[in-house]
């Protein structure tokens, strides 16, 4: 039976994937056949992880970055290309959280925020999107969230600068898409809702999310480990290449009301 999905031959990279969703979508690509490039600034973590890649039959090349320094993007990107080649996948996942008060939030933690999660996202797409212009092939996915939709409710926790940069997200990705649309790049993003990880374990650990997501997500829960994978995989494959300029909402239907 054919497989929709198959990455064999591609190779892949990722940011942010030391630790939480960016080491989750490296092994779904890896389980597809896609080598892959890892990057982010524990370099330590990423060591580990390469070994976890590896042992999955195909090859992980590992490189230290700081998505907010755009030398060390374009050093990662070169070397990512010269190691492999190409780059034909982008998983453009490096993002940190925040859910402080409008008239708390300080200039640095609003620049951190939108920085990390919106700047480095054109970052890194600027320069990856040159390799792949260079090859005539690419396939971009972006994670937004379901913020790049919908604010959390009165009562619960602000995310002012988070939905920002998410909303942003959203934009960049249909501008990207329209502008490469015909030079054989696709751009597109997920936009998951609350998935444990690094980022999100603070407030899903609290008794207060659950009675949020029983009120606000049609499904009452928290997305579980793998329930990205389908989608991520989609965007990632020649299955979606008609598919450009989208957001798919991960969401258990949070964002249908």
């Amino acid at each position: 039976m054919k497989n929709y999905f198959d990455l064999s031959g591609k190779v892949a990279l990722v940011t942010g994937a030391s630790s939480g969703l960016g080491v989750q979508f490296a092994k779904a690509l890896a389980e597809q056949g896609a080598d892959i490039a890892i990057c982010a600034r524990r370099v330590e973590r990423l060591e580990a992880v390469k070994k976890e890649i590896e042992a999955l039959g195909v090859k992980c090349f590992a490189h230290k970055c700081d998505v907010l320094n755009t030398d060390e993007i374009r050093e990662m990107v070169n070397a990512v290309e010269e190691h492999f080649g190409k780059i034909d996948i982008l998983i453009n996942n490096a993002g940190v959280g925040d859910a402080t008060p409008s008239e708390e939030l300080t200039d640095d933690t609003w620049r951190n925020v939108i920085g990390t999660n919106l700047d480095a996202v054109f970052y890194v797409a600027r320069e990856v999107g040159k390799v792949m212009l260079k090859n005539g092939y690419g396939k971009i996915v972006n994670v937004g969230s379901l913020h790049s939709e919908v604010v959390m409710p009165p009562g619960t926790w602000p995310v002012p600068a988070y939905t920002a940069a998410k909303g942003g997200v959203k934009m960049l990705t249909k501008s990207l898409a329209v502008e490469w649309a015909r030079k054989g790049i696709t751009v597109n993003a997920i936009g998951p809702a609350y998935f444990g990880s690094e980022m999100t374990n603070d407030i899903l650990s609290t008794g207060g999310f659950d009675q949020v997501a029983q009120a606000y997500c049609p499904m009452g829960r928290a997305g579980k480990e793998g329930e990205l994978n389908g989608a991520v995989l989609y965007f990632a494959s020649d299955a979606s290449s008609y598919t450009t300029g989208q957001i798919l909402y991960i969401d258990g239907g949070w964002t249908a009301i």
